[in-house]
């Protein structure tokens, strides 16, 4: 069962050539895995009998409120839900992109036998999986970098993606998403020798690595266009996976690290010689994104939510985040949901 599973958290990895390793593990993995996948009908589901905010327009869509753009629970079967449970044999499971390099949140453990896959976000997914397909374990998952979550979506190459993705309104335009599951911001990792002190004119004549596609590059590029960061500030280094960011800040090729503080504070754990510099200056949530006509998905993750916010949340906060993040789990709790996505 899932709760045998459980074990203690591994030792991170500090250094260079430990995460140079890692690097290398990922890539075989992401070319290892399987890349087959039924195809899944397309459609919607008529929603429930629950009275809903009017759906705002696209164009009034505010980034502080696009957590709230989705639709409201529901445990009703529908078309890609049908899809998911008609598959058969080794291939009846939940097809699902998550990340295999973020300590404690997809984390592929070298100390595991089979290196299993572990971490806030799969604690979620074999919560779905369980709802879904009444078994935690009928998952099959596959590893995507930053820059290919919305792809693999779209292009039908998993059911969802899990991978500490935050709802924005550009995205929304592109997927869909669950309500929020986790609370987080943009900060700044770095040296601890570092003269850098957070967001601020400290990073002038710095070069920043971000995620290709990540909300981080595009909150840079914005900033330093509208002169807010400064002109010299060189935001040029992109990476497919935000690990690889890390790997660079090791190696002296960048002199910070851009991210959701929940990521980079798990990154300072594998790497005692960095920390966060500075307070969080944005505020994201992290969804569950599925395709723009998954509907009925949408409303059963949903409902799920609902359900694992009152019982598994807090114990898998505890368990992987409590170390980096602290005890108090309170600023980093989903909100209370919000349904204004009438269709």
């Amino acid at each position: 069962m899932y709760a045998a599973r459980a074990r203690a958290s591994v030792r991170g990895w500090g250094g260079v050539g430990a995460m140079a390793v890692l690097c290398a593990l990922a890539l075989a993995f992401v070319l290892l895995l399987p890349r087959t996948q039924e195809a899944r009908q397309a459609g919607r589901t008529a929603g429930p009998g629950v009275a809903e905010a009017t759906q705002a327009r696209a164009s009034d869509c505010k980034d502080s409120d696009a957590q709230k753009q989705t639709l409201s629970p529901s445990g009703a079967d529908g078309p890609t839900i049908d899809a998911i449970k008609s598959r058969t044999g080794a291939k009846r499971k939940l097809v699902v992109g998550v990340d295999q390099n973020s300590y404690h949140w997809g984390y592929r453990n070298p100390n595991t036998k089979g290196a299993e896959l572990e971490g806030f976000d799969i604690d979620l997914v074999h919560r779905i999986a369980a709802d879904i397909l009444g078994d935690p374990d009928a998952v099959q998952f596959k590893a995507i970098p930053t820059s290919q979550r919305i792809p693999a979506i779209q292009d039908g190459r998993v059911d969802m993606v899990v991978r500490t993705m935050t709802v924005t309104c550009q995205r929304l335009g592109e997927v869909a998403f669950s309500a929020p599951y986790f609370k987080t911001g943009q900060q700044v990792l770095a040296p601890k020798s570092s003269s850098i002190t957070g967001y601020d004119d400290t990073l002038a004549h710095k070069k920043i690595c971000t995620a290709s596609g990540s909300t981080a590059y595009l909150k840079l590029k914005a900033d330093r266009d509208k002169g807010t960061l400064p002109a010299s500030t060189d935001i040029s280094s992109t990476v497919p996976n935000q690990l690889d960011c890390l790997v660079r800040l090791q190696l002296g090729e960048v002199d910070a690290v851009v991210t959701d503080g929940a990521l980079a504070a798990s990154q300072a754990a594998q790497d005692p010689t960095v920390e966060l510099k500075g307070e969080a200056f944005t505020t994201e949530y992290y969804g569950v994104a599925m395709k723009k006509d998954a509907d009925d998905l949408v409303r059963r993750v949903n409902r799920i939510l609902v359900g694992y916010r009152a019982s598994g949340w807090q114990a898998s906060y505890d368990r992987w985040l409590s170390a980096t993040l602290g005890e108090d789990s309170g600023a980093s709790k989903p909100p209370a949901p919000e349904y204004l996505r009438k269709s």
